[in-house]
């Protein structure tokens, strides 16, 4: 597995992290809004968009003196690149053992 999508994996793999994801993928938010709906302090949000961003999952914009975090496009495109790989692999099987199928002997 590349880095790059590595990194994207391992980000997701923590539990609140996912859930913080997930939030935004509803739409952009502010790390008070994503402590509001979470039972964890907002440095400790802060942190896990801290890791969130450095695998380039979401990004944020400064909206006056505070910051507002959404999903990053482009990384959301590789995380389903890399698992699209094997969907494709496994549609192929499927095409396979549905045109070869195995005979069971009787």
């Amino acid at each position: 597995m590349a880095t790059y999508q590595g990194r994207m994996l391992e980000a997701l793999g923590d539990p609140t992290r996912r859930s913080i994801f997930e939030r935004l993928a509803a739409g952009p938010r502010s790390v008070a809004e994503l402590a509001a709906d979470l039972p964890i302090s907002r440095p400790a949000v802060s942190q896990h968009l801290k890791v969130l961003k450095e695998a380039q999952l979401v990004s944020s914009t400064a909206v006056g003196t505070r910051r507002v975090y959404a999903v990053d496009p482009a990384g959301l495109a590789a995380v389903r690149g890399y698992f699209e790989q094997f969907w494709q692999r496994a549609m192929a099987d499927f095409a396979e053992a549905v045109q070869n199928p195995i005979e069971e002997e009787p």
